[in-house]
C-alpha cells in the first residue's frame, strides 16, 4: 500500500527505463503490395490473386478503415481476401470495432484480424473472424497448404473483435458491443516470432465485392516481461469518446506515461499528468503547455478542478514528508501551491460543487478512508471507518452525496454515503472489481474502471485489460462503453466534458503512434 499512488514523474525522465518495443518494420514491401494506408498499417494487398481487386482506405478524421475485398472461401488449402498488415514480433494485442456494409451476398463472407506467418495464400495463419451470418470463431491453419480448423464462439454477431498474442498461445475476446467480452484460445500454436498482423476482408464469392468499416482501431504491445510497476512504463494514447455511440479518437500520443485527464471547466481542453508534472492539451490546437506548479513538480495522478474551473487542487509528493502525497491547491491557470493536509498520506478526488470542501483518500495508522476538509484547509474529518481499502470519492453534482469505491465486502465495489458520511449503502454488485466512480454533469449517470477478479481487490494496477462502464448511480443500466488496455492512470479524475456528452481517458501500449494521427 505504502506505494499504491506514486508520481508516475518521481525520477527524471532519463531515469526510467522504458519497455523496450517487440515492433519490426523490415525492408521493403513485396512487390504485390499497394499503396499503405495511413494509421497502424505497413501496407494493404490483395492475398491469393482474386479475381477483382480489393482495397483499403483510411479516413484519419474518423481514425477507420474501409474495406473492400472479393475472394472465395478461406478454409481450404488457400486464401484469397484484401489484407491490411503490419510485421510484429513478440507479445500483442489487436482490437478493433467491426461491421459489414450492407446486407451482403453470401452468408459466409468474412472479416476480422488475422495474425500470418507469409503472405502466401497457404501460409498458416491464425484469425478472429466474424461471418456475414454473425458466426464468430477463432480460426487456424496449422501447416502450409492445410485445412483450415476453428473454435466456434457461443455468442453470434460479435462487433468488437480482439486478438492476443500471448507466447505460443493466441486468444481471442469477442463481444457485442456494450456486453463483457467471451473468449477462445488455442495454446501452444507456432507461427514464429516474425509474424504479418492486420485486418481481413473476404467476400467468399469471386464475383462479388463486400465492404466493411473497422473503427476503433487498436494495437497494443504490452510491456516487455519483468517490468517494474512505478519505474517501467510504457507509451499512452490520449481518448477522447462519444459516450452514447463508443467512437473513439485518439487525440495525442506520446513515448511516456501520460495519466488522468480532467477537463476543463470551459471545454476547450484536458488537463493531465506526465512524469509528476501537470499539463494542458487543447482540443483545437492539439498543443501542449506545460502548467506551472512552482515547487510541486512530483505530482500524481490524483488531481481535481474547482467546479467553476477557477482552482485546481494536486497531490505532490512532498520531500518535507518523507516523499508521501500531499494536498495542495493553486489557480488553475498556474502558480504557488497552497498546502491544504497536515497529515499525509493524502490523495485528493474531489472538489465540493460550492467550492467549501475537499475529498480525498487518507492513509493513517495503515488504513485508507475517505476525509473530507475545508479547502482553505483545517481540520480533517474522517467520513469511513470500514476495515480495508476506501478510495476514490466524489460528490454528485448537487453535493447530497459522496460516491466512492470500497472493499469491505470482498471485491471492490462501488458505494455511496450523505455528504455527511452517514447511510453508507453498496451501488454495485456486478462480479467486478469496480473503482473510481465519475459523474455526469447532469448527475444522471456514472462512469466507473471495472478490473476482472484476476486483480486484487485493493489493487488498481497499470495494463490490465479493463472495462469502462456508464450505469445510473443507483447502479442499474449497466454498459460497457469502452474496451481498453489501460488500468492506474486510464480514469483516476472526473473526466466528463462539460457538456455531459464525451469521457476522455488514456490507455496504453508501447507502439509508436501510428502514421496519420
Amino acid at each position: 500500500m505504502s506505494r499504491r499512488r506514486r508520481s508516475s514523474g518521481s525520477p527524471p525522465a532519463a531515469a526510467l527505463p522504458i519497455a523496450l518495443l517487440t515492433i519490426m518494420t523490415l525492408g521493403a514491401a513485396p512487390a504485390a503490395t499497394q499503396s499503405p494506408p495511413s494509421g497502424y498499417f505497413e501496407a494493404h494487398q490483395d492475398i491469393g490473386a482474386p479475381a477483382i481487386a480489393g482495397a483499403t482506405t483510411y479516413d484519419p478524421a474518423a481514425q477507420s478503415y474501409t474495406m473492400a475485398a472479393a475472394g472465395t472461401n478461406m478454409w481450404g488449402t488457400r486464401d484469397e481476401f484484401q489484407f491490411a498488415w503490419r510485421r510484429m514480433t513478440g507479445d500483442f494485442i489487436v482490437r478493433a470495432h467491426a461491421r459489414f456494409i450492407g446486407e451482403g451476398v453470401d452468408p459466409h463472407r468474412k472479416m476480422g484480424w488475422m495474425v500470418r506467418r507469409t503472405l502466401d495464400a497457404g501460409s498458416p495463419y491464425v484469425d478472429a473472424v466474424v461471418h456475414g451470418d454473425g458466426l464468430t470463431s477463432l480460426q487456424l491453419r496449422a501447416s502450409q497448404g492445410g485445412i483450415t480448423e476453428q473454435i466456434v464462439s457461443p455468442i453470434t454477431g460479435a462487433d468488437v473483435i480482439q486478438l492476443e498474442r500471448r507466447g505460443r498461445t493466441y486468444r481471442m475476446s469477442v463481444a457485442r458491443f456494450g456486453e463483457p467480452f467471451v473468449r477462445s484460445e488455442i495454446v501452444d500454436f507456432e507461427l514464429g516470432d516474425e509474424v504479418y498482423v492486420g485486418l481481413f476482408l473476404c467476400s467468399h464469392n469471386p464475383g462479388v465485392t463486400e465492404r466493411a468499416v473497422f473503427s476503433n482501431v487498436r494495437i497494443v504491445v504490452p510491456p516487455k516481461a519483468g517490468w517494474v510497476p512505478y519505474r517501467d512504463y510504457i507509451g499512452s494514447n490520449l481518448e477522447v469518446m462519444d459516450v452514447e455511440s463508443g467512437h473513439r479518437t485518439v487525440v495525442h500520443t506520446s513515448p511516456v506515461s501520460l495519466q488522468a485527464p480532467n477537463w476543463t471547466h470551459d471545454g476547450r481542453a484536458l488537463i493531465y499528468n506526465s512524469e509528476g508534472l501537470l499539463y494542458r492539451f487543447d482540443l483545437e490546437s492539439r498543443a501542449v503547455q506545460p502548467i506551472d506548479t512552482g515547487f510541486a513538480t512530483r505530482n500524481n495522478n490524483d488531481h481535481v478542478l474547482s467546479f467553476d474551473g477557477r482552482m485546481l487542487g494536486i497531490s505532490h509528493h512532498s520531500a518535507d514528508d518523507e516523499g508521501r502525497s500531499v494536498i495542495y491547491t493553486l489557480p488553475a491557470a498556474g502558480g504557488t501551491p497552497r498546502r491544504i493536509t497536515a497529515n499525509s498520506p493524502s490523495y485528493l478526488h474531489s472538489w465540493s460543487p460550492d467550492g467549501r470542501f475537499l475529498l480525498f483518500t487518507g492513509g493513517r495508522s495503515g488504513e485508507y478512508d475517505i476525509y473530507r476538509i475545508p479547502s482553505e484547509g483545517g481540520e480533517e474529518v474522517r467520513l469511513t471507518t470500514a476495515a480495508g481499502v476506501d478510495d476514490g470519492s466524489e460528490y454528485s453534482p448537487d453535493g447530497q452525496w459522496i460516491y466512492f469505491n470500497s472493499v469491505r465486502t470482498g471485491l471492490m465495489q462501488i458505494w455511496r454515503m450523505r455528504a455527511d458520511g452517514s447511510d453508507q449503502t453498496q451501488v454495485t454488485n456486478d462480479g467486478y472489481n469496480d473503482w473510481f466512480p465519475h459523474f455526469s454533469p447532469d448527475g444522471r449517470w456514472i462512469v466507473v474502471i471495472s478490473y476482472g477478479q484476476d486483480i486484487a481487490p485493493s489493487d488498481h494496477p497499470f495494463y490490465k485489460h479493463v472495462y469502462l462502464r456508464r450505469m445510473r448511480p443507483d447502479g442499474s443500466e449497466s454498459r460497457i462503453i469502452a474496451y481498453v488496455y489501460g488500468g492506474q492512470g486510464t480514469i483516476n479524475v472526473p473526466s466528463w466534458s462539460p457538456d455531459g456528452t464525451r469521457i476522455a481517458f488514456v490507455s496504453n501500449t508501447a507502439l509508436p503512434a501510428p502514421h496519420g494521427r
